[in-house]
């Protein structure tokens, strides 16, 4: 006869598995880290030229002193050092070797340290987080810096009352053009925003990807999802309030690639896919072509002219004269322009400001590195492309399993970087700073770890496993 006893023969519970303090404060390193790149025109803004250098400074030594003992150690886990991005790491190889022919080179050893300490920040990123952790920590600084800069237009134009000028200085007499503003109390008058960042093109750029960051956290089904979706609603508010052209551009091309990707994740039958790029890559060419032929009504419906602000007359023209002297290897490393460089002081002037960068990213490299550079350069966003592609296309399987669900989170890297090619098409940030962060954090951990949660790579790795991974033996 059967008897009720106190002792089952299931396992007592047990408490879940717990983050260690030292990895809760490493991912909120990496917050910090994240939003000092990304809005690295804030910092300098509200602290100086010296105390930028300084903030940077002592994130390349914090970046430092965490990276070398782990990688001593093999912590968390053996660095992938076969899979580290070659034709990005080639890039900046060849950036230090260009002091050999700089013609400055004292710009080129103070933006190729920049370069560096990105670089470096950037594989660290990518080896000590899990993908997870990682968007967590790209949603948490979004947060900081959508909020910060609705919080400071919001100073600005309820408490100042009048624009606000870098490093808070005092508003001279006379008229002040309005590119030197840091803020311009546009808020409640209609006019472009800028946020913290101090440039509404970059704010809404941040602000697109910000969108797109949230948004992977609500399809991943992440606790305080309301809170994500009111994100998304600000950040909107704020991309639209900062009327960048290239924005709209940006959020079209993502709008583009997202349904492809879906479209594709959705198919079965065998050659599929093939129709849908042979499809959507018809339509692609229509609307580029439309694009150039019907340019100058869609640029200035925009508000952007048809020589596109300027840039191929003022920029380009001179950027690609001046790469004509050396159009191998370039004339020498410098991303972005140091103003203060007699080659770049008062060379290109827009609004009284000498212009940093070219505007475009491959002239940018092409008078700096030369054909050399851009060889690498394209080799490191094809790479990237291609793999993020595959990442969110294809479904994931490490075993003759072929029904495994697709994770939101797949989608982030190649949204990313199409927007980081369409900008620079009118832009050089994606070679510096957090653009050039967001290619080597991407290409790295795409090739490390092609799968999410489970695979040959991630058997260690208990905490990015999913809820399917804990059950196989």
């Amino acid at each position: 006869m059967a008897q009720y006893t106190k002792h089952p023969v299931a396992a007592p519970p047990t408490a879940p598995e717990r983050e260690s303090t030292g990895h809760l404060l490493l991912r909120g390193y990496t917050t910090l880290m994240l939003f000092v790149v990304f809005a690295h025109t804030a910092v300098y803004n509200l602290l100086g030229e010296v105390g930028a250098a300084v903030v940077l400074g002592l994130s390349v030594l914090g970046s430092c002193a965490i990276g070398i003992p782990m990688l001593a150690k093999n912590r968390p886990h053996p660095f992938a050092w076969r899979r580290l991005p070659w034709a990005a790491l080639g890039y900046v190889a060849l950036a230090l070797l260009s002091l050999a022919w700089s013609q400055w080179r004292a710009a080129t050893i103070v933006t190729w340290v920049l370069l560096a300490a990105v670089t470096v920040t950037a594989l660290l990123i990518a080896h000590v987080l899990t993908w997870h952790e990682i968007v967590q920590s790209l949603a948490s600084a979004f947060k900081w810096i959508v909020g910060l800069s609705l919080a400071l237009e919001l100073l600005v134009a309820v408490v100042l009352r009048h624009p606000l000028l870098p490093n808070f200085l005092t508003l001279p007499e006379g008229d002040v053009d309005a590119q030197w503003y840091w803020v311009r109390e546009n808020l409640f008058d209609g006019g472009r925003i800028q946020g913290i960042v101090g440039n509404a093109n970059v704010l809404a750029i941040l602000c697109l990807f910000a969108i797109i960051t949230f948004g992977v956290r609500i399809a991943q089904r992440a606790r305080w999802r309301v809170t994500h979706a009111l994100w998304i609603v600000v950040a909107a508010y704020l991309m639209l309030r900062a009327s960048s052209a290239t924005a709209y551009v940006c959020a079209a091309a993502v709008a583009v690639v997202l349904v492809v990707a879906i479209l594709i994740r959705r198919t079965h039958a065998p050659g599929a896919r093939a129709r849908i790029y042979a499809t959507c890559g018809t339509l692609v060419t229509i609307a580029v072509a439309a694009v150039v032929v019907f340019r100058e009504p869609l640029f200035t419906a925009l508000g952007r002219g048809a020589d596109l602000t300027g840039r191929t007359d003022l920029i380009w023209a001179k950027v690609v004269e001046r790469a004509g002297h050396h159009p191998i290897f370039g004339n020498g490393f410098s991303s972005p322009w140091v103003p203060t460089e007699p080659a770049f002081d008062r060379w290109i002037v827009d609004h009284g400001i000498t212009v940093f960068h070219a505007h475009n990213m491959w002239l940018d490299v092409l008078m700096q590195l030369g054909v050399v550079g851009v060889i690498l350069m394209a080799a490191a966003y094809l790479s990237l492309l291609w793999r993020a592609w595959f990442f969110a296309a294809d479904r994931p399987r490490w075993d003759l399993r072929a029904d495994r669900p697709f994770s939101p989170l797949t989608l982030l890297p190649i949204l990313f970087t199409v927007i980081l090619l369409v900008q620079g098409l009118v832009e050089s940030t994606p070679i510096m700073l957090w653009g050039w962060m967001l290619l080597v954090l991407f290409s790295f951990k795409v090739k490390a770890v092609p799968l999410i949660g489970v695979g040959l790579d991630e058997k260690s790795r208990v905490t990015e496993r999913g809820r399917e991974a804990r059950r196989i033996p």
